[in-house]
This record gives C-alpha cells, sequence and structure tokens, in this order.
C-alpha cells in the first residue's frame, strides 16, 4: 500500500467520503425554505413522506428546479415549476441551485448582464441551467457547458425562497413552514 497509486485511491476514497458526507450534513441541517434540484434521471413524487404512498409524479429531468417547502424524516415536500407539491425522497434531491427557462420565446444568454451586450446562446423556453450567480435582474446559468447571463424574470428557480409565495396566498395549510 506504499505506491503512488494506492496513496491516490485512498485519497479518492478519503476525498468521496468527506463530499457524502458533507452533502448529508447538508440535508439535515437546512431548514425550509431552500431550493433544490432533482439528482437523477428519473425521480418519483408521491403523495405522503414514505416510499408506501403512492407515486403522483415520474419526473424524467435530471437538474429540474424544486422548491423544498417542508421537511419530514428523509423527505421532502416539494413544488415544481408548475406547481404541482408532493413528497420526495431526500436523497433524489441535491442543493445545487438550478433554474427553468420560462416564457413563449427564446431567451438570450449575453456576455455581460446588460440587455445591451453580446449574445452568446440562446436558450428555449423548459431548457434548465445551473444557477452560477445572480447579480441585481440578472443571472448567470450554465446549460451543459454553454454559460450566459439571462434576465431573471424569464427564469423561475432564481428567487429568493424565503419570499412570500403568491401561489400559497390564503392557503394556510400550504403555508406550513414556508413563514
Amino acid at each position: 500500500m506504499s505506491s503512488p497509486r494506492a496513496f491516490l485511491i485512498s485519497l479518492f476514497a478519503v476525498s468521496a467520503a468527506l463530499a457524502f458526507g458533507h452533502e448529508t450534513t447538508w440535508a439535515q441541517s437546512s431548514e425550509p425554505p431552500y431550493w433544490a434540484s432533482m439528482r437523477y434521471e428519473k425521480v418519483y413524487m408521491r403523495t405522503g413522506p414514505g416510499g408506501d404512498y403512492p407515486i403522483d409524479w415520474v419526473y424524467r429531468r435530471e437538474g429540474l428546479p424544486v422548491k423544498v417547502i417542508r421537511k419530514q424524516e428523509g423527505w421532502r415536500l416539494v413544488r415544481d415549476p408548475d406547481g404541482a407539491q408532493g413528497w420526495i425522497s431526500a436523497s433524489q434531491l441535491r442543493r445545487e441551485r438550478a433554474a427553468l427557462v420560462i416564457g413563449k420565446t427564446t431567451v438570450a444568454l449575453r456576455e455581460q448582464p446588460r440587455a445591451d451586450t453580446r449574445v452568446r446562446w440562446r436558450a428555449e423556453p423548459g431548457v434548465v441551467g445551473r444557477i452560477l450567480r445572480c447579480f441585481a435582474d440578472w443571472c448567470e446559468i450554465d446549460v451543459v457547458g454553454r454559460t450566459g447571463w439571462v434576465e431573471a424574470d424569464r427564469l423561475w428557480g432564481d428567487e429568493d425562497p424565503k419570499a412570500p409565495d403568491p401561489e400559497l396566498q390564503g392557503d394556510p395549510e400550504a403555508q406550513d413552514g414556508v413563514s
């Protein structure tokens, strides 16, 4: 075990364990509401917090942003971009912030957070990107390695998760865990 290869394998194993441990700590310490995204290409949303509850939706969209609004043991009550709510196992989510392009037309991904800068790429509504950072009314996103700045009003998932949610106004049960 004194070879450089054995050392690298050990170093990799320790790094993976630390990274996994960090993810577990995050999942238990974050208080709702907060943003998360789908960890896998196929994720089940259930009608209640447990594997015995019926499946309500099957998502086939790795990286899709969701808003976590309540926690119960290893399950998270989430809201998707269409407003559907249900329970997803915490192991199926990751903390990485993502955004969904919304609207009826393509959106420009620009060089800088200003409308007068060069367009790098265009994205169709429904495209999912990883949020890198936000500044004023703009967010820089990464869509499969292509980055650019998008006006925030064309994204779902960039808002402050603790801001009042207009979809929940007047529904006291849905407001649980959101205040």
